[in-house]
């Protein structure tokens, strides 16, 4: 199923690629536009969980460098039964985390410094077994390519607009084709993140608490990194919004109509939702890890 989706999303962003390259230059400009396309998708497929890790200054770690996040990691890896992914760390104060690669043969998790330092160790197992539930469901290759091209897209939108007014180009709607560009691309790539990531959230919750066996763990996470991340600031996903979607709480500050566009579901929905599974599990399972 995610390989379907994931063939219907390059297809949409390969589409925008080609309607914003005819608006520019015309057939010619689609063209081009349709090669540009081909191969950043091309390009994504096999390096855009390198370039979103770059994007966050993260270093990978081992067991002698972070042997208890390491071995956390691995009992959960186990737990899900997937390879052991790669492991990183970025330095921000924002406590938070995400999951990239292609594939669980060639995935990695990464948490943020302010992670390591404000949650407790079954909260942490929590947010982990979270992440691995998308490695596990192969969400993280449809993650970061949608970032990577949602990216790129602002990025030629942005070409579109400074481009769009001159006299000598080819742009069939001349300034106002433009201008309509540098709204509606950008805006289109980004309901296509909306539609991807609700449901995946949601369903990395269930999953990522199977994973770990105690609902309650993610559940008081979710609560506590909601609560930092509306005060401490993510400078790194402020500069690259495109890829809020792929971390377990949005890291950007918004509010107002900016609720409408969120990348993720509410923390009230999804704590709902936990508590709710912790419930109908066995009770004497939410206690620590034996």
């Amino acid at each position: 199923m995610n390989i379907f989706r994931t063939a219907i999303l390059m297809a949409f962003m390969t589409g925008l690629f080609i309607a914003i390259g005819y608006l520019i230059g015309g057939q010619q400009g689609m063209v081009i536009a349709f090669l540009f396309a081909a191969g950043t998708n091309l390009f994504a497929y096999w390096n855009s969980d390198k370039m979103v890790l770059r994007m966050y200054a993260a270093r990978e770690v081992d067991e002698q460098t972070a042997p208890e996040l390491v071995q956390l990691v691995r009992r959960l890896a186990e737990n899900a039964g997937i390879p052991m992914p790669k492991v990183y760390i970025a330095e921000n104060p924002q406590p938070n985390a995400f999951a990239t690669g292609r594939n669980p043969q060639h995935a990695a998790v990464c948490a943020t410094t302010g992670l390591l330092d404000r949650l407790s160790y079954e909260e942490l197992a929590g947010v982990l077994a979270h992440e691995l539930a998308h490695v596990k469901n192969r969400d993280t290759l449809i993650m970061t390519i949608t970032a990577t091209l949602a990216g790129a897209i602002s990025m030629i939108a942005n070409f579109a607009f400074f481009m769009g007014g001159g006299r000598g180009n080819r742009n069939p709607l001349g300034a106002v084709g433009a201008i309509l560009i540098m709204i509606v691309a950008p805006l289109a790539a980004t309901l296509v993140q909306l539609a991807i990531s609700r449901t995946r959230e949601f369903e990395a919750d269930r999953e990522g608490a199977v994973i770990s066996g105690r609902p309650l763990w993610l559940a008081s996470a979710l609560q506590r990194i909601s609560t930092n991340v509306q005060r401490i600031d993510n400078v790194d996903a402020e500069r690259n919004p495109a890829t809020a979607h792929m971390f377990i709480i949005n890291p950007l500050h918004g509010g107002g109509l900016g609720s409408l566009f969120a990348t993720h579901p509410s923390t009230e929905q999804r704590v709902a939702r936990l508590k709710s599974m912790a419930a109908e599990m066995d009770q004497a399972s939410q206690g620590p890890w034996s």
